[in-house]
């Protein structure tokens, strides 16, 4: 089993902000492979189900950005999945608007989320795909520019690049579940 998680901020005023890309990103997976996010557990909104032949658990924990790893670790618990079979769908500042980018492993690079994670599961070994939702335009943006911009929705000319990207991680997640994370990385990378 694998358990796919989608990190964002809950609340209506959170929708469709740049934070929540992962969120995104794991409702037109669930859509597209028929998995509702009917169990309310772990402090995370949570469905099982397959994509392809693979078991997995596809979660979007309502703990807040910042405190992701509780809801990862209580999830990890009680599917019994170590941190090799975990993949964490992020929004990610360096990396530009459209680009995705996966990984077997890594620090957080200054993503509170991933920050969260691996002090609550105690292991940087696990998946990850980064999503590019750039940086304020400003050089010297500081650091409340950054966090309105990660908080702040898609305009339209944005929007339209941000359903492509939801799209193509919908395909690199399928892909790094019939490949694994290599054969993905090889593809998408």
């Amino acid at each position: 089993m694998k358990l796919i998680v989608g990190l964002g901020n809950p609340g209506r005023e959170y929708s469709g902000t740049r934070h929540n890309i992962g969120f995104a990103v794991l409702s037109e997976l669930a859509r597209k492979h028929g998995i509702n996010f009917d169990k309310r557990c772990c402090h995370s909104r949570a469905g099982e189900g397959r994509i392809g032949e693979q078991l997995v658990v596809l979660a979007k924990p309502q703990t807040y950005m910042n405190l992701s790893g509780d809801a990862v670790a209580a999830l990890a618990r009680k599917y019994k999945i170590k941190p090799a079979d975990i993949l964490v769908v992020h929004d990610d500042l360096d990396l530009p608007l459209g680009k995705i980018r996966i990984r077997a492993n890594g620090s957080a690079g200054g993503h509170n989320g991933l920050k969260s994670i691996i002090a609550s599961i105690g292991s940087m070994d696990f998946g990850r795909l980064k999503i590019g939702i750039g940086r304020p335009e400003t050089p010297d943006s500081d650091r409340s520019e950054v966090i309105d911009h990660v908080l702040s929705d898609f305009d339209s000319s944005d929007r339209k690049i941000a359903e492509e990207t939801i799209d193509r991680s919908v395909e690199g997640i399928e892909t790094i579940i019939a490949l694994g994370l290599e054969g993905a990385m090889n593809r998408y990378n």
